[in-house]
């Protein structure tokens, strides 16, 4: 089997913050998001044969590293970019033993099928190692760690193309050549940033049509003023708009996707757009504790999708290489997602709720969430209305989460030998919230979801129920997710067969 028996019964009860004490022990990690998450035991060198080094040693070491980057791994673009060449490395690092694979960035000849799992994981660690290496550098001594604990010499930098070091090695450096200057501006050198260069900084001088302060136009996005600790605030800014200049896997010019015109979120539709703004408000007095905690689980991409793509693929019995198809695929298929996406945010960059419901209704009271442990109040002034979820730093239509979700699910039912079957359930605990600690949810909850097709409904739902986005956005994003997950995944079976 892939995973060992103590993996098994462990995986059953996983999900981040939402998680039960178990009583078997857990990995020490270094990040604060990971420290209640039972984790299986890393593979050593005594059993490589038989773990599965992708997910038990390189997951959570890479988890820590984009929580640093992103402490609520809610940064989409960002954290898709790391997931995606990680999980593409391990394509690569594997495919050479592979029937008929090939590499996207790498063409290797074509090894002896592996007896066990050694071979498997040695490439795909090696692969992890330089591609950490060069996403994370000041993370190095982290990355030498995670060889070491394998058993395996971080210093060994072969590329004999024969044996499993070499092809990790060469493997992981083809990806990251690949990706380097592919228009996210992983080197911060574009736009003739010579000096001082800002990695994934906007190099397409994006602004934005209304200033954090005033709401000249009430159809357009307008940055949030967000609190970063006390008496400590910032504008926001839209995070990597150059992402819909990126070069994608699975098709050749974001252009073919497009999404309608949002029309209840332009002001010149009075009616519509009041509507929209009532709508919301009506959602946030009638918050439900279950509703709270999907939208704080679908708020954080690796405890929810992440996490259950592990699951289903431990479930439904996948071999190793078998998990690194499908890993690579839900990731690839979601990155290329949002290069769509982000296209069409920056073309209707529309209006998001928090500024809707203070431009109609200003200081009038309002009936909504009053904030932490107030529950639903009348006497809100709509100028101090803010969503359950904190707002991202993007424009609102079409929906980026309901994007990625739709995008994870139907390569899951495509990928998958169970096809729509997920049978996932997600513990929610007394007090458990991130956002109101120790008040949500009043009593354990289970959150279930039988299939791909109600993750992904819940997910879309859950950006409404969060307060940061209008209905339309939902579908809007979940139709080009769909979309472009076929298009990733006859891209995967194109380089299955050896094209």
């Amino acid at each position: 089997m892939l995973i060992n028996k103590t993996y098994k019964r462990a995986l059953k009860s996983v999900l981040g913050m939402l998680l039960v004490s178990v009583s078997w022990q857990t990995q020490a990690l270094t990040c604060p998001q990971l420290t209640n998450v039972p984790l299986p035991p890393k593979c050593s060198s005594i059993d490589l044969e038989s773990c599965n080094a992708a997910v038990q040693n390189i997951i959570p070491a890479a988890a820590c590293a984009i929580f640093e980057v992103s402490p609520a791994a809610n940064d989409a673009t960002l954290v898709l970019r790391f997931t995606t060449l990680i999980t593409n490395s391990w394509y690569d690092a594997t495919a050479p033993y592979h029937p008929t694979a090939k590499g996207v960035y790498s063409d290797i000849a074509r090894m002896p099928e592996p007896e066990d799992n050694s071979e498997l994981n040695v490439a795909l660690s090696y692969a992890s190692h330089k591609v950490l290496s060069g996403l994370f550098p000041h993370l190095a001594p982290e990355w030498d760690s995670m060889l070491v604990e394998m058993g395996l010499d971080p210093h060994d930098l072969s590329e004999d193309t024969t044996t499993p070091i070499g092809i990790g090695n060469y493997a992981g450096r083809k990806v990251l050549e690949g990706r380097a200057n592919d228009g996210m501006n992983q080197l911060g050198n574009e736009g003739g940033q010579l000096y001082h260069r800002l990695p994934y900084a906007d190099y397409t001088d994006f602004k934005p049509a209304n200033t954090a302060y005033k709401l000249r136009f009430p159809s357009k996005w307008q940055p949030a003023v967000l609190m970063e600790r006390p008496g400590v605030y910032r504008v926001q800014q839209f995070v990597t708009p150059q992402i819909a200049l990126t070069t994608p896997y699975s098709y050749e010019s974001p252009d073919e996707f497009t999404s309608p015109v949002p029309l209840k979120s332009k002001i010149w539709n009075y009616p519509s757009y009041v509507a929209q703004v009532n709508d919301v408000l009506n959602t946030s007095a009638n918050l439900t504790d279950e509703q709270k905690m999907k939208a704080e689980l679908f708020d954080m991409k690796i405890f929810s999708l992440g996490f259950a793509a592990v699951f289903a693929s431990e479930s439904q019995g996948l071999s190793l290489m078998d998990f690194i198809h499908y890993d690579f695929l839900t990731n690839m298929a979601a990155f290329d997602t949002a290069i769509a996406i982000w296209k069409e945010k920056r073309r209707h960059n529309s209006v998001r709720p928090f500024s809707a419901v203070r431009f109609i209704y200003k200081d009038e009271p309002v009936t909504a969430w009053g904030g932490v442990g107030k529950g639903t109040v009348n006497d809100l002034p709509a100028s101090q209305w803010t969503s359950y979820l904190p707002v991202a730093d993007h424009p609102e239509y079409p929906s980026a989460s309901a994007s990625f979700c739709a995008a994870h699910a139907e390569t899951s039912r495509l990928f998958l030998p169970e096809g729509d079957v997920l049978s996932y359930t997600v513990p929610a605990l007394a007090g458990s919230s991130q956002i109101e600690p120790g008040i949500t949810p009043q009593n354990d909850l289970y959150l279930y979801f039988p299939t791909w097709t109600s993750f992904e409904e819940d997910c879309g739902n859950s950006r409404v129920w969060g307060g940061v986005h209008f209905e339309p956005s939902v579908p809007a994003g979940q139709a080009i997710g769909r979309e472009i997950a076929n298009r990733a995944y006859q891209f995967y079976l194109s380089k299955v067969a050896g094209q």
